[in-house]
């Protein structure tokens, strides 16, 4: 009988050992999948897609996308979400980029990044307070600042701005040598954006603060039981995201040399889909920043290789809508699945 027990014994290990790689699997399946598609389009533009050049580019194009993609996978993962992301980087930039050319023009660089920070913190503190304090629906109150901050650009101005200092520029627009470990300079916006996502990375996963935030995202009620206080969370979770968007949108003001009127405006849909993608859960309380990152540079890949294949701009979009809508249903795939293999251990 002692025999026949260890055998068992031994074959429940292997099976809940089996069922934890299946889960490890399913949690980091963005990888796999970006690199099918980077596989796909080498074959298809073999002489310029793995250029050094083109994946340069392609990384630069990701950073300010990156920075939003945060702001909504740490809103995620908190159990809320925020429509407004992409408006919030595009109000807080040219606010901002109005401040130092034509309201305070002695301002320098360095003041900037910090106006712009502020702008959208300060949103982000709205946004959560509203929804903490006074219990709103996080998607209305979120679609109310979108339409509000996106025509407040046009408000603002309707017209670029550049001219703006270098010094508030550098951080989207300049290169950098590492001194030989690479054969060319890397865009600051590339070593920027992965600093950041390892910011966020440890904050989340190695800090009270990160494990409440899970905490709050998995179960709210219980997390207040257990002594958390949801509501400053929440504020916190708002605050950080309206940050992470302006930071988005300072990276892409560095990118385009100024603040454009339509600057972050498009971002809202492709930072979620690279979120869901990447495996964060649209439910809250689970989530890996890192997978988010795997979520931008597929949508960068996509974007990258549709461009060189010279596919009609407006059918690029409709692709892009066929991918949000692919990443819904493989996020309800791997959601199913992902319970029933949570059952069998």
């Amino acid at each position: 009988m002692s025999t026949l027990s260890n055998v068992r014994s031994t074959i429940s290990e292997l099976q809940s050992d089996r069922t934890r790689m299946m889960l490890f699997a399913l949690d980091n399946l963005i990888w796999p999948i970006l690199l099918v598609a980077f596989l796909v389009f080498s074959v298809l533009l073999p002489e310029i897609f793995t250029q050094y050049r083109n994946i340069e580019f392609l990384l630069y194009t990701s950073a300010g996308l990156g920075a939003i993609t945060l702001a909504e996978a740490i809103c995620l993962i908190s159990g809320n979400f925020d429509l407004s992301v992409g408006s919030v980087a595009g109000f807080s930039s040219m606010f901002t980029a109005l401040a130092l050319t034509s309201w305070f023009p002695s301002l320098p660089g360095v003041a900037g990044i910090l106006i712009v920070l502020a702008v959208g913190g300060t949103i982000g503190f709205m946004n959560g307070f509203f929804i903490a304090k006074f219990d709103v629906n996080p998607f209305l109150q979120t679609l109310s600042a979108l339409i509000v901050f996106e025509g407040g650009i046009l408000v603002l101005s309707t017209r670029s701005v550049y001219e703006l200092p270098e010094s508030y520029l550098w951080l989207g627009g300049e290169d950098v040598s590492l001194g030989g470990l690479l054969p060319q300079s890397v865009p600051v916006a590339v070593i920027f954006m992965l600093a950041l996502f390892i910011t966020v990375w440890f904050v989340l996963m190695k800090t009270r603060f990160g494990r409440a935030v899970y905490a709050v995202g998995g179960d709210e009620e219980s997390s207040a039981e257990a002594g958390i206080d949801t509501d400053r969370i929440v504020i916190a979770v708002f605050v950080l995201s309206g940050m992470l968007a302006a930071t988005g949108g300072l990276l892409l003001t560095g990118f385009n040399g100024g603040a454009t009127p339509t600057l972050g405006t498009a971002q809202l849909f492709p930072a979620f889909t690279a979120a869901v993608i990447g495996g964060v859960s649209l439910f809250g309380g689970r989530g890996n920043v890192f997978n988010a990152l795997g979520g931008v540079l597929l949508l960068s890949t996509i974007a990258a290789g549709l461009v060189m294949l010279n596919i009609d701009p407006q059918i690029v979009q409709t692709i892009n809508g066929l991918v949000l809508f692919a990443a819904i249903l493989l996020y309800t795939f791997v959601q199913r699945f992902r319970g029933r293999l949570l059952s069998d251990l």
